[in-house]
Protein backbone atom coordinates (compact mmCIF):
# COMPACT_ATOMS: atom_id res chain seq x y z
CA UNK A 1 0.00 0.00 0.00
CA UNK A 2 2.98 2.10 0.76
CA UNK A 3 3.92 1.90 -2.67
CA UNK A 4 1.23 3.54 -4.16
CA UNK A 5 0.55 6.35 -1.70
CA UNK A 6 4.76 7.27 -2.28
CA UNK A 7 3.72 7.62 -5.29
CA UNK A 8 0.79 9.80 -5.87
CA UNK A 9 0.35 12.31 -8.95
CA UNK A 10 2.48 15.36 -7.75
CA UNK A 11 -0.59 17.79 -7.67
CA UNK A 12 -1.69 15.13 -5.45
CA UNK A 13 0.67 15.37 -2.95
CA UNK A 14 1.05 19.07 -2.88
CA UNK A 15 -1.80 19.99 -2.40
CA UNK A 16 -1.95 17.32 0.73
CA UNK A 17 1.37 19.46 1.69
CA UNK A 18 -0.02 22.85 1.31
CA UNK A 19 -3.00 21.39 3.73
CA UNK A 20 -1.14 19.29 6.32
CA UNK A 21 2.18 20.26 6.28
CA UNK A 22 4.94 18.14 4.45
CA UNK A 23 5.71 16.38 7.85
CA UNK A 24 2.37 15.13 8.94
CA UNK A 25 1.61 14.30 5.09
CA UNK A 26 4.72 12.17 4.59
CA UNK A 27 3.50 10.29 7.85
CA UNK A 28 0.00 10.16 7.45
CA UNK A 29 -0.17 9.65 3.50
CA UNK A 30 3.04 8.06 2.14
CA UNK A 31 4.00 6.03 5.59
CA UNK A 32 0.54 5.35 6.87
CA UNK A 33 1.27 5.89 10.28
CA UNK A 34 -1.62 6.36 11.69
CA UNK A 35 -1.02 5.93 15.20
CA UNK A 36 0.44 10.10 14.72
CA UNK A 37 -1.67 11.47 16.92
CA UNK A 38 -0.36 14.91 16.79
CA UNK A 39 -0.49 14.62 13.09
CA UNK A 40 -4.01 13.34 13.12
CA UNK A 41 -5.39 15.67 15.56
CA UNK A 42 -3.44 18.80 13.52
CA UNK A 43 -4.90 17.09 9.67
CA UNK A 44 -8.63 17.02 11.52
CA UNK A 45 -8.38 20.84 12.68
CA UNK A 46 -7.32 21.59 9.04
CA UNK A 47 -10.07 19.62 7.71
CA UNK A 48 -12.65 20.86 10.11
CA UNK A 49 -11.27 24.50 9.37
CA UNK A 50 -11.68 23.89 5.31
CA UNK A 51 -15.43 22.64 6.12
CA UNK A 52 -15.98 25.84 8.12
CA UNK A 53 -14.68 28.02 5.35
CA UNK A 54 -16.77 26.55 2.72
CA UNK A 55 -19.86 26.56 5.07
CA UNK A 56 -19.49 29.83 6.43
CA UNK A 57 -19.65 31.05 2.83
CA UNK A 58 -23.44 29.76 2.54
CA UNK A 59 -24.26 29.97 5.73
CA UNK A 60 -26.50 32.70 5.77
CA UNK A 61 -27.93 32.26 1.84
CA UNK A 62 -31.06 30.88 3.57
CA UNK A 63 -31.46 33.70 6.10
CA UNK A 64 -31.31 36.06 2.62
CA UNK A 65 -33.66 33.97 0.63
CA UNK A 66 -35.97 33.91 3.85
CA UNK A 67 -36.16 37.68 3.77
CA UNK A 68 -36.53 38.34 0.18
CA UNK A 69 -38.78 35.78 -0.93
CA UNK A 70 -41.20 37.14 1.90
CA UNK A 71 -40.28 40.62 1.15
CA UNK A 72 -40.30 40.79 4.67
CA UNK A 73 -37.42 41.17 8.01
CA UNK A 74 -40.67 40.28 10.68
CA UNK A 75 -38.44 39.02 14.03
CA UNK A 76 -35.49 40.12 13.04
CA UNK A 77 -33.12 42.67 15.21
CA UNK A 78 -31.12 45.42 13.08
CA UNK A 79 -29.03 45.80 16.41
CA UNK A 80 -28.25 42.45 16.58
CA UNK A 81 -27.20 42.18 12.89
CA UNK A 82 -25.10 45.53 13.25
CA UNK A 83 -23.06 44.20 15.93
CA UNK A 84 -22.23 40.87 14.73
CA UNK A 85 -21.31 42.64 11.59
CA UNK A 86 -19.19 44.61 13.58
CA UNK A 87 -17.71 41.87 15.84
CA UNK A 88 -17.01 39.55 12.23
CA UNK A 89 -15.25 42.26 11.33
CA UNK A 90 -12.93 43.24 13.83
CA UNK A 91 -11.93 39.19 14.37
CA UNK A 92 -11.51 39.07 10.28
CA UNK A 93 -8.91 42.39 10.60
CA UNK A 94 -7.33 40.88 13.84
CA UNK A 95 -6.57 37.19 12.34
CA UNK A 96 -5.76 38.60 8.96
CA UNK A 97 -3.48 41.31 10.68
CA UNK A 98 -1.74 38.08 12.50
CA UNK A 99 -1.32 36.42 9.61
CA UNK A 100 -2.95 33.63 11.21
CA UNK A 101 -4.31 30.33 8.82
CA UNK A 102 -6.92 31.36 6.06
CA UNK A 103 -8.42 27.94 7.04
CA UNK A 104 -8.85 29.08 10.88
CA UNK A 105 -11.03 32.92 9.96
CA UNK A 106 -11.70 32.40 6.32
CA UNK A 107 -15.57 32.39 7.51
CA UNK A 108 -15.55 35.20 8.53
CA UNK A 109 -15.00 37.13 5.56
CA UNK A 110 -18.19 35.24 3.95
CA UNK A 111 -20.10 36.00 7.33
CA UNK A 112 -19.08 39.44 7.11
CA UNK A 113 -20.18 40.22 3.73
CA UNK A 114 -23.40 38.51 4.06
CA UNK A 115 -24.57 40.28 7.16
CA UNK A 116 -23.83 43.42 5.41
CA UNK A 117 -26.56 42.27 2.75
CA UNK A 118 -29.21 41.55 5.15
CA UNK A 119 -28.53 44.06 7.44
CA UNK A 120 -29.46 46.21 4.06
CA UNK A 121 -32.18 43.89 3.42
CA UNK A 122 -33.96 45.17 7.05
CA UNK A 123 -33.33 48.41 6.55
CA UNK A 124 -34.98 48.21 3.27
CA UNK A 125 -37.82 46.07 3.95
CA UNK A 126 -38.67 48.16 7.06
CA UNK A 127 -42.25 49.89 7.16
CA UNK A 128 -40.94 53.60 7.02
CA UNK A 129 -41.56 56.29 4.14
CA UNK A 130 -39.03 55.62 1.02
CA UNK A 131 -37.37 58.63 1.83
CA UNK A 132 -36.03 57.52 5.33
CA UNK A 133 -35.22 54.33 3.79
CA UNK A 134 -33.40 55.50 1.52
CA UNK A 135 -31.27 57.54 3.72
CA UNK A 136 -30.60 54.64 6.17
CA UNK A 137 -29.16 52.44 3.19
CA UNK A 138 -26.91 55.00 2.17
CA UNK A 139 -26.33 56.22 5.62
CA UNK A 140 -25.25 52.47 6.78
CA UNK A 141 -23.41 51.79 3.29
CA UNK A 142 -20.82 54.49 3.99
CA UNK A 143 -20.79 53.55 7.81
CA UNK A 144 -19.67 50.37 6.92
CA UNK A 145 -16.95 51.05 3.77
CA UNK A 146 -15.62 53.62 6.89
CA UNK A 147 -15.24 51.17 9.37
CA UNK A 148 -13.60 48.64 7.13
CA UNK A 149 -11.27 51.32 6.39
CA UNK A 150 -10.58 51.84 9.82
CA UNK A 151 -9.55 48.21 10.93
CA UNK A 152 -7.61 47.80 7.50
CA UNK A 153 -5.19 50.55 8.65
CA UNK A 154 -5.15 50.60 12.61
CA UNK A 155 -1.84 49.62 14.64
CA UNK A 156 -1.22 45.88 15.90
CA UNK A 157 -2.27 47.36 19.33
CA UNK A 158 -5.39 49.41 18.71
CA UNK A 159 -6.72 46.18 17.07
CA UNK A 160 -5.70 43.67 19.44
CA UNK A 161 -7.82 45.82 22.20
CA UNK A 162 -10.65 45.62 19.46
CA UNK A 163 -10.50 42.28 19.43
CA UNK A 164 -11.19 42.27 23.43
CA UNK A 165 -14.43 43.96 22.72
CA UNK A 166 -15.46 40.92 20.47
CA UNK A 167 -16.81 39.71 23.86
CA UNK A 168 -19.56 42.03 24.62
CA UNK A 169 -20.11 42.44 21.09
CA UNK A 170 -20.82 39.59 20.65
CA UNK A 171 -22.69 39.03 24.18
CA UNK A 172 -25.30 42.48 22.96
CA UNK A 173 -25.11 41.37 19.54
CA UNK A 174 -27.51 38.25 20.13
CA UNK A 175 -29.22 39.87 23.24
CA UNK A 176 -31.23 41.49 21.22
CA UNK A 177 -32.52 39.05 19.14
CA UNK A 178 -33.04 36.50 22.48
CA UNK A 179 -35.71 39.64 24.05
CA UNK A 180 -37.15 40.20 20.55
CA UNK A 181 -37.82 36.19 20.29
CA UNK A 182 -38.93 35.92 23.87
CA UNK A 183 -41.16 39.22 23.36
CA UNK A 184 -42.54 38.01 20.30
CA UNK A 185 -42.90 33.94 21.18
CA UNK A 186 -41.61 33.73 17.85
CA UNK A 187 -38.42 33.71 15.63
CA UNK A 188 -40.06 35.24 12.78
CA UNK A 189 -38.11 35.01 9.64
CA UNK A 190 -34.86 33.94 11.42
CA UNK A 191 -33.06 30.99 10.11
CA UNK A 192 -32.72 27.38 11.53
CA UNK A 193 -30.27 26.65 8.96
CA UNK A 194 -28.49 29.58 10.00
CA UNK A 195 -28.68 29.24 13.85
CA UNK A 196 -27.63 25.29 13.73
CA UNK A 197 -24.82 26.21 11.27
CA UNK A 198 -23.49 28.72 13.88
CA UNK A 199 -23.35 26.20 16.75
CA UNK A 200 -21.60 23.88 14.69
CA UNK A 201 -18.95 26.04 13.38
CA UNK A 202 -18.28 27.42 16.82
CA UNK A 203 -17.31 23.99 18.13
CA UNK A 204 -15.50 23.66 15.23
CA UNK A 205 -13.51 26.75 15.78
CA UNK A 206 -12.80 26.02 19.47
CA UNK A 207 -10.93 23.13 18.65
CA UNK A 208 -9.39 24.55 15.47
CA UNK A 209 -8.26 27.61 17.56
CA UNK A 210 -6.95 25.40 20.42
CA UNK A 211 -5.01 23.87 17.72
CA UNK A 212 -3.24 25.95 15.49
CA UNK A 213 -3.65 29.20 17.49
CA UNK A 214 -3.76 28.89 20.76
CA UNK A 215 -5.07 32.60 21.33
CA UNK A 216 -7.12 32.68 24.22
CA UNK A 217 -8.97 36.10 22.52
CA UNK A 218 -9.89 34.38 19.82
CA UNK A 219 -10.98 31.65 21.80
CA UNK A 220 -13.39 33.18 24.49
CA UNK A 221 -15.05 35.13 21.62
CA UNK A 222 -15.90 31.60 20.36
CA UNK A 223 -17.09 30.24 23.61
CA UNK A 224 -19.35 32.53 24.16
CA UNK A 225 -20.61 33.02 20.67
CA UNK A 226 -21.56 29.36 21.00
CA UNK A 227 -23.67 29.45 24.83
CA UNK A 228 -25.55 32.04 23.36
CA UNK A 229 -26.75 30.55 19.56
CA UNK A 230 -27.19 27.75 21.64
CA UNK A 231 -29.89 30.19 23.86
CA UNK A 232 -31.03 30.90 19.64
CA UNK A 233 -31.49 27.40 18.81
CA UNK A 234 -33.73 26.82 22.13
CA UNK A 235 -35.37 29.41 21.50
CA UNK A 236 -36.22 27.63 17.58
CA UNK A 237 -36.97 24.30 19.22
CA UNK A 238 -39.76 26.47 22.14
CA UNK A 239 -41.64 28.55 19.48
CA UNK A 240 -41.54 25.91 16.21
CA UNK A 241 -44.20 26.69 14.50
CA UNK A 242 -45.78 29.71 16.04
CA UNK A 243 -44.51 31.66 13.55
CA UNK A 244 -47.43 30.06 11.15
CA UNK A 245 -50.08 30.83 14.07
CA UNK A 246 -48.64 34.38 14.70
CA UNK A 247 -48.92 34.77 11.18
CA UNK A 248 -52.54 33.56 10.90
CA UNK A 249 -53.53 35.46 13.87
CA UNK A 250 -52.09 38.94 12.06
CA UNK A 251 -54.27 38.14 9.28
CA UNK A 252 -57.41 37.54 10.91
CA UNK A 253 -56.36 40.85 12.39
CA UNK A 254 -56.01 43.02 9.69
CA UNK A 255 -59.16 41.14 7.67
CA UNK A 256 -61.35 42.28 10.87
CA UNK A 257 -59.88 45.93 10.53
CA UNK A 258 -60.57 46.53 7.40
CA UNK A 259 -64.32 44.80 7.09
CA UNK A 260 -64.97 46.94 10.74
CA UNK A 261 -63.59 49.59 8.13
CA UNK A 262 -66.04 49.18 5.47
CA UNK A 263 -68.76 48.37 7.28
CA UNK A 264 -68.39 51.44 8.95
CA UNK A 265 -68.12 53.62 5.89
CA UNK A 266 -70.68 51.23 3.93
CA UNK A 267 -73.63 52.31 7.07
CA UNK A 268 -72.15 56.07 6.98
CA UNK A 269 -73.10 56.32 2.95
CA UNK A 270 -76.80 54.77 3.69
CA UNK A 271 -77.94 57.27 5.50
CA UNK A 272 -80.23 59.45 4.04
CA UNK A 273 -79.86 63.14 3.61
CA UNK A 274 -81.86 65.15 5.83
CA UNK A 275 -82.84 68.51 4.51
CA UNK A 276 -84.71 71.19 6.46
CA UNK A 277 -87.40 72.52 4.28
CA UNK A 278 -87.71 76.39 4.08
CA UNK A 279 -90.30 78.15 5.71
CA UNK A 280 -93.04 79.91 3.54
CA UNK A 281 -95.74 82.64 3.75
CA UNK A 282 -98.99 81.21 3.42
CA UNK A 283 -102.22 83.20 2.74
CA UNK A 284 -105.27 81.36 4.27
CA UNK A 285 -108.47 82.30 2.53
CA UNK A 286 -111.32 84.10 4.23
CA UNK A 287 -113.03 81.06 5.29
CA UNK A 288 -110.13 79.44 7.08
CA UNK A 289 -109.34 82.92 8.94
CA UNK A 290 -107.30 81.70 12.17
CA UNK A 291 -105.44 83.68 14.56
CA UNK A 292 -101.36 83.45 14.12
CA UNK A 293 -99.57 80.83 16.10
CA UNK A 294 -96.95 81.84 18.70
CA UNK A 295 -93.85 81.64 17.08
CA UNK A 296 -92.50 81.71 20.63
CA UNK A 297 -93.96 78.37 21.78
CA UNK A 298 -92.55 76.79 18.93
CA UNK A 299 -89.08 76.93 19.78
CA UNK A 300 -86.51 74.87 21.65
CA UNK A 301 -83.64 75.69 22.93
CA UNK A 302 -81.31 73.24 23.60
CA UNK A 303 -79.57 73.91 27.24
CA UNK A 304 -77.26 71.50 26.69
CA UNK A 305 -75.21 72.73 23.56
CA UNK A 306 -76.85 76.03 23.82
CA UNK A 307 -78.20 75.73 19.28
CA UNK A 308 -81.81 77.10 18.72
CA UNK A 309 -83.87 74.51 17.04
CA UNK A 310 -85.73 75.77 13.76
CA UNK A 311 -89.64 75.79 14.09
CA UNK A 312 -90.87 73.46 12.22
CA UNK A 313 -93.13 74.05 9.07
CA UNK A 314 -96.43 74.22 11.12
CA UNK A 315 -95.39 76.58 13.24
CA UNK A 316 -93.92 78.92 10.49
CA UNK A 317 -95.29 82.78 10.94
CA UNK A 318 -98.96 83.29 8.97
CA UNK A 319 -100.37 85.97 7.69
CA UNK A 320 -103.74 86.47 6.72
CA UNK A 321 -105.81 88.72 4.59
CA UNK A 322 -108.86 90.66 5.82
CA UNK A 323 -112.06 89.59 4.52
CA UNK A 324 -114.10 91.13 1.86
CA UNK A 325 -115.88 93.98 3.02
CA UNK A 326 -120.01 93.06 3.05
CA UNK A 327 -123.36 95.56 3.62
CA UNK A 328 -123.66 93.74 6.72
CA UNK A 329 -120.87 95.37 8.43
CA UNK A 330 -122.85 96.97 11.70
CA UNK A 331 -122.40 100.91 11.23
CA UNK A 332 -120.14 100.74 8.58
CA UNK A 333 -117.13 99.71 10.66
CA UNK A 334 -114.08 98.77 8.78
CA UNK A 335 -112.31 95.10 9.39
CA UNK A 336 -109.37 95.81 10.91
CA UNK A 337 -106.51 93.73 12.19
CA UNK A 338 -102.82 94.19 13.65
CA UNK A 339 -100.56 92.06 12.08
CA UNK A 340 -97.55 91.47 13.65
Amino acid sequence: MTAITQNLPWFVKDLGISIVGKECYTSLVENLHLGDVKCLKYSLSKGLGIGIVVGGSIMKVPQILLIVNARSARGLSLPAYILETLSYGITLAYSFRHQFPFSTYGENLFLTLQNILITLLIIHYAPTRSSQRSQKLITTTLATLASSFALYTLPTQTLSLLQMTTLPLSLFSKLPQIRQNYRAQSTGQLSAFAVLSQIAGCLARLFTTAQEVGDGLVAAGFALALALNVVLGAQLYIYWGENGAQKQRADYEMHEKITSTSATATSWDAQPQIHQPVATRSYASAATLSPPPNTNANTNVNAANGRQSSPSPSAAHRVSTPPPRTPSSAGGRKWARKVD
